[in-house]
């Protein structure tokens, strides 16, 4: 049987290349028989990777057969995960979030949670002094820039960035320029519907008993976004009741300047600007300075 390694529905950089780079660890390495498979459409920054180091895309799949034999990456959450992820073999967990709960294996697993910014800084210490071609490599170092935004994320550790460091120097990589090229790539938006914007890099989330979605975009270019922040706020409502929630809060990240734009429909987000970030949004939109992960500095502080 072989094994499939996925991360969550919204394939960012990190989910898509660390399920590659696992993959090819299992079958070069471990001699185990494993294919990476993506939830969904992978982000404009993941496609530049695939196409940077001349990668395939994994297949896309919908959900997971019961026994399937899986491996989670850059995610413990059921709900970014398939339907059927309790029917299916777990066999491992590799992840650099905080432990939801929900999962149901069928026996005992591996499980590597740790505090790092990203799910390959992981993945290179699992792996020790394996030998590894230059495309993993340069996957590794994508997903750690990506996730770090070159270092500029408060999830970032001095480990995520040592590691970064030394796969650039191995591969003769300039940081700034490459980070330069991946966050150009991230940036172009302009194919993309306002419905997969709000969707492209989401997670749910509750609050006191109120379900959001919560939709960040990182970009060089936050006026690319900002300039179709009409449309996005009318199509919120639309996506809020397909998915079940009551709010779509899209937070664009500047990563050049280091802060965030809320966008703000009505007066429960602006409510929740107010007692999450001490923000008064005076109009459709508010800047917060400085926040930039949603891991780290929006999830925790979303109250309402």
């Amino acid at each position: 049987m072989t094994i499939q390694v996925f991360g969550h529905k919204s394939p960012d950089t990190d989910s898509t290349g660390s399920p590659i780079i696992w993959a090819w660890y299992l079958n070069e390495v471990k001699g185990q028989k494993a294919e990476a498979v993506l939830l969904g459409e992978p982000n404009t920054e993941a496609a530049w990777l695939l196409n940077k180091w001349d990668l395939p895309k994994p297949a896309i799949i919908s959900d997971v057969a019961d026994d399937a034999q899986v491996v989670i990456v850059d995610t413990n959450n059921p709900a970014e995960l398939p339907a059927n992820i309790n029917g299916a073999d777990v066999l491992e967990i590799i992840d650099h979030h905080k432990l939801v709960g929900g999962l149901e294996t069928k026996g005992p697993i591996d499980i590597t949670i740790r505090p790092v910014a990203c799910t390959a800084t992981i993945m290179h210490d699992l792996m020790g002094d394996v030998a590894m071609p230059d495309w993993v490599k340069g996957a590794m170092l994508t997903c750690i820039l990506s996730d770090t935004l070159e270092f500029r994320s408060p999830t970032t550790t001095p480990h995520d960035k040592a590691v970064a460091e030394k796969l650039a120097a191995d591969l003769g990589i300039d940081i700034p320029a490459y980070a330069a090229e991946m966050f150009a790539a991230k940036s172009d938006v302009s194919s993309f519907s306002d419905t997969e914007l709000l969707r492209m890099d989401s997670k749910e989330y509750e609050v006191d008993g109120t379900k959001f979605r919560v939709s960040v975009l990182e970009t060089t270019s936050p006026s690319t976004v900002l300039d179709r922040k009409a449309s996005l706020m009318e199509t919120m409502t639309t996506v809020a009741a397909e998915d079940g929630v009551e709010q779509v809060l899209l937070f664009v990240v500047d990563i050049l300047n280091e802060e965030s734009t809320l966008l703000v429909p009505n007066d429960l987000v602006k409510s929740v600007a107010k007692k999450s970030f001490d923000a008064d949004a005076e109009g459709d939109s508010v800047v917060l300075p400085g926040v930039v992960s949603r891991k780290k500095q929006i999830i925790p502080n979303l109250k309402v």
